[in-house]
């Protein structure tokens, strides 16, 4: 009979572990949970982490499920709920919108992109599924900000660098964006994270009206504003397709 490897088994158990427990746990909580000496959970932790399946937050040491799962688990990816309702919805929007469509969830201090529907047009795109957005800066990172107390949380207690010249990073003045966001049931992000890009992103509920992700647009700054405002058929799209996930997931009329 085969014998198990015993490194690997230990890799799993603590992966098991960083999902199944709290947000983030320091090497001795994992060292201790599974029996382990520290030297041993640290040296399984770093492979995981330069494999990308772990990864570390800088302030405090602990650890965390990495993004690279979600990049591996397409299987997952397919039977995720979320997407799996937010597919049809997605697609209709990237083709009234004329412009790619990304669903992003909170992930760490960011926004983990799980669905991307490429511009309907000829032009050479690159599949962005499993990378990350900031939370401060982007339509969908204002989205969960705004509506997700954790994302709160977290966009306030990270650095919010500027990206450019418009990135607005001052608490009071990231507050009040957010406040704003909440009146008017969307997030846009007009040059704020990459020059010559603007965005737009709504708020998507499940059964329990609770914020579990956010759906938004992204193209050029001159197809995406008219006049130097954002164009309102746009808005009214990412917003009507927001509540067609979320009415898909069971929360009803918004």
């Amino acid at each position: 009979m085969a014998r198990n490897i015993q490194s690997l088994e230990r890799a799993a158990a603590m992966l098991r572990l960083l999902a199944g427990g709290e947000r983030r746990l320091g090497l001795s909580d994992i060292a201790s949970s599974l029996g382990l000496a520290k030297g041993t959970a640290h040296g399984i932790l770093r492979t995981l982490q330069q494999e990308g399946f772990v990864e570390q937050d800088e302030a405090s040491g602990r650890y965390q499920l990495g993004a690279e799962l979600l990049r591996l688990g397409t299987t997952y990816l397919d039977v995720h709920e979320l997407r799996a309702r937010a597919l049809v919805w997605t697609d209709d929007l990237a083709r009234s919108s004329g412009e790619s469509v990304h669903l992003g969830v909170l992930h760490q201090q960011g926004v983990l992109i799980v669905h991307h529907v490429f511009r309907p047009d000829d032009s050479r795109q690159v599949l962005e599924i499993g990378a990350m957005q900031p939370l401060h800066s982007t339509a969908l990172g204002k989205v969960l900000s705004a509506y997700d107390p954790v994302a709160h949380s977290e966009a306030l207690d990270t650095e919010r660098k500027p990206f450019t010249d418009r990135t607005i990073c001052g608490h009071d003045d990231f507050e009040h964006l957010l406040d704003v966001t909440r009146a008017r049931g969307y997030a846009a992000d007009v040059e704020e994270t990459w020059e010559g890009v603007a965005s737009i992103a709504a708020p998507i509920h499940d059964r329990r009206r609770m914020p579990v992700g956010a759906v938004g647009i992204t193209g050029a700054v001159e197809r995406l504003r008219r006049d130097g405002e954002l164009r309102p058929e746009l808005i009214a799209a990412v917003r009507d397709c927001a509540r067609a996930v979320s009415r898909d997931l069971g929360a009803g009329r918004f």
